[in-house]
């Protein structure tokens, strides 16, 4: 028999003429953890998508062989039956349902026409107990964290005996210790036979956990690294994935002028009568022009519930303290005075809460102040396209046209559409939530040199991230958030990985 559970075989993908993949070669060991990586759009999820079923057979030219058979896969439940899993980054969980309804919804454990809810209760709590996850099947999956629904995902693809374990982005939302804890159970499932597949532009983790990694750029397989024969080097990966070097990740800011306070925070309390609780308390904080603030602290710890009080309070939280513009206090009861104020917020959410991902490029750029190209009630369209291109151009934004929905286009290039919807608006502080989550190496420096270019032009930006090497790497001062308060503040020069969580779990 072969070593190999997977061979996918000369994978060629085209879309109305455009090469999604080419000749691409893609090999799994039994028992190993396969790393893909590479730049939004290099055809990572293409590829899994063409093995998972979802473009089915006949859509694609080449070969899937799965377990030494090749395999005509017509849709998901066909990869589902030869025990292929696969679990995307936005959760296909119900949010009211119970951890054990959500485990085996659409797989239900039957005795004769009806449900065995009390066998279904007793295998999820296997299941659970095999993800290491500590809660009630009884949950509700709201009730839970992301790291914890996270794993009840895992669990409910693990249940369908899956051979052939696939995820796309598994720890994108999540904090450093979910992280680490969903990195050790895919070791542990390799322990037990799993084959593993793990799309990720988390380099580190990558390098932490796989035991090969294929790199794929402009649909093309460049490389397969195998740490047992190699040290695999962090350099060694960027530069396959984007075909230079990078040697600084995060550019330099040269010239930088430092100019006056433009944002202030006084005794800023905001508290949200759903939750019962201030999500944020007693914050002093202020933003000089030409300068990046760094906003750091773990999840939860109210970063984007600041983030939304100052920008015009879309969650109608309760406000308490001073905001002042330019020296000015400031009552911004809605997101349309925080714009005319010269604020602007790029969600953390870009799918969800960002971007309308069914309408094209330029209705999504134009969305956000359709008066700047507005006359006498009417939308001038011609205005709209020239808009539009001009921030497709000076953001670099890939697409076939201004046309092309949003929801196909790369994580990257989603984040720089987001982007230029608010740019439009001509912000004079602009906030950025986790400004490259999910999107790839050589993205995130296209975002990074896009950050320093307009604070040169004398935009402030306020940044929140996750990342510690972001926090560090781009800004010039740091607030730690934990609980809702700023626990501390510290120069770009003082600043540390351990001085910021030390402050971010006090």
């Amino acid at each position: 028999m072969s070593e190999y559970i997977l061979e996918m075989n000369h994978i060629t993908k085209e879309f109305s003429g455009f090469k999604a993949l080419s000749n691409v070669n893609f090999k799994v060991k039994k028992g190993e953890i396969h790393c893909l990586v590479g730049e939004n759009g290099a055809g990572k999820s293409t590829l899994m998508k063409v093995l998972s079923g979802v473009y089915p057979h006949g859509t694609y030219e080449g070969d899937i062989v799965y377990e030494g058979k090749v395999q005509h896969f017509h849709e998901i439940n066909d990869s589902v039956k030869c025990g292929i899993g696969i679990i995307y980054q936005e959760l296909a969980l119900f949010p009211d349902l119970t951890v054990y309804e959500n485990i085996f919804v659409g797989n239900e454990i039957r005795n004769g026409p009806f449900v065995d809810w009390n066998q279904t209760i007793a295998e999820a709590n296997k299941m659970l107990k095999k993800v290491k996850l500590d809660v009630t099947p009884e949950s509700l999956i709201k009730e839970l964290g992301v790291g914890k629904q996270q794993l009840v995902e895992i669990a409910k693809t693990l249940s369908k005996d899956v051979k052939l374990l696939i995820l796309d982005e598994p720890t994108a939302a999540l904090n450093e210790d979910d992280s680490e804890n969903l990195l050790e159970l895919l070791k542990e499932l390799k322990s037990q036979g799993i084959s593993c597949i793990m799309i990720s532009h988390k380099l580190k983790e990558v390098m932490q956990i796989a035991d090969k990694i294929t790199v794929l750029r402009d649909g093309q397989c460049i490389s397969t690294l195998d740490a047992s024969q190699e040290k695999i080097e962090e350099n060694v990966i960027i530069k396959n994935m984007v075909g230079r070097e990078i040697e600084d990740i995060y550019p330099k800011r040269e010239g930088q002028k430092i100019g006056e306070t433009v944002l202030e925070l006084e005794d800023w309390t905001a508290f949200d009568p759903q939750l019962g609780r201030n999500v944020s308390k007693n914050v002093h904080l202020h933003v000089k022009k030409g300068e990046i603030i760094g906003i750091a602290g773990l999840m939860g710890s109210g970063r984007t519930e600041l983030a939304l009080s100052i920008f015009g309070n879309p969650k109608y939280y309760k406000l308490q303290g001073n905001l002042k513009i330019h020296g000015s206090k400031r009552m911004l009861r809605n997101t349309n005075d925080a714009i005319n104020a010269g604020i602007s917020y790029v969600t953390e959410d870009r799918k969800g809460n960002g971007l309308f991902l069914l309408q094209d490029i330029k209705s999504n750029i134009s969305v956000a102040h359709l008066k700047g190209i507005t006359s006498n009630g009417v939308v001038n369209l011609n205005e709209e396209v020239k808009v539009a291109n001009q921030y497709k151009e000076s953001l670099h934004i890939k697409a076939s046209s201004l046309e092309q929905r949003v929801g196909n286009l790369s994580g990257g290039n989603q984040q720089k559409v987001s982007l230029g919807k608010w740019l439009f608006t001509s912000p004079k502080i602009l906030i950025l939530d986790e400004p490259t989550r999910g999107i790839d190496v050589g993205a995130k420096f296209e975002i990074y040199t896009i950050m320093n270019q307009l604070i040169s032009e004398g935009m402030s930006i306020i940044m929140i991230s996750s990342e510690l090497g972001e926090i560090l790497g781009m800004s010039d001062r740091i607030y730690v958030m934990a609980n809702g308060t700023i626990k501390g503040e510290l120069s770009a020069e003082d600043a540390t990985q351990e001085k910021i969580m030390e402050l971010a779990t006090k």
